[in-house]
């Protein structure tokens, strides 16, 4: 996959406990406006905003896309359109990537507090990777994701995949997207996972009546999705 920019934002409290750990797909996007396509997430704030005394700051990695080679990075099966390298880039996450910031920054929480996340085709990637990995990533924020791309084969990937022992999954999608059909496509993944026994503690399905496909509608949900996907310990206050 060549060499690879990473973005990363560090918590106060690195060193001092188990810093929860959300890892996004599309890196350029994930903090300031300049390297991003149109308008960067800010969840360096957005993390600290949802942050209380019980529910840790998490700290955030942006793995940025190739360029050119974004459409190969983030599909996982080959196709004319695309070399299907999704496979090669989880592989340097596992064996490469996570390892080293755990020795390096001490970043190695439980499955639970680990999250892998995207939007549009980073959505679909994320769906994957945690389906694929589920000892590495325990939860998903899947953003408006591509559902539709490789023929809809993440249907098939997930339905014969055991449900992983640990999963905790966001989805969701805006009503002006794709003329709605992103959202029926959403809400039909949402339906296959509650056939799988998740439930309101494991999924959570959003449908944005205002929701376009763009990074200022993602930016706009990306608070409440890291409120679902690293609850506070439940019993006390937020």
């Amino acid at each position: 996959m060549g060499s690879r920019h990473v973005r990363l934002h560090l918590p106060h409290h690195v060193g001092k406990g188990a810093a929860p750990l959300l890892v996004m797909f599309d890196g350029q996007n994930v903090f300031d406006d300049a390297p991003s396509f149109a308008g960067g997430w800010h969840l360096h704030k957005a993390v600290r905003k949802v942050a209380t005394k019980k529910r840790l700051e998490p700290a955030v990695v942006g793995l940025d896309h190739g360029g050119v080679d974004r459409i190969h990075d983030l599909i996982p099966w080959a196709s004319q359109r695309s070399h299907g390298n999704l496979n090669h880039v989880i592989d340097w996450m596992v064996g490469f990537l996570l390892p080293m910031l755990a020795q390096r920054y001490g970043l190695n929480p439980p499955i639970e507090k680990r999250i892998i996340g995207g939007s549009s085709l980073g959505g679909l990637a994320a769906l994957y990777t945690h389906h694929r990995n589920p000892e590495a990533f325990g939860g998903v924020m899947a953003m408006s994701p591509s559902l539709w791309v490789g023929g809809e084969r993440i249907f098939d990937t997930i339905a014969s995949t055991s449900r992983p022992w640990t999963s905790r999954i966001y989805l969701d999608a805006g009503v002006h997207e794709a003329r709605g059909s992103m959202l029926k496509s959403a809400a039909r993944l949402s339906s296959l996972l509650a056939s799988r026994g998740y439930q309101k503690d494991s999924l959570r399905f959003r449908a944005d009546p205002k929701g376009h496909h763009s990074e200022k509608d993602w930016k706009r949900r990306a608070p409440a999705a890291i409120r679902f996907l690293l609850p506070a310990p439940k019993g006390r206050k937020t």
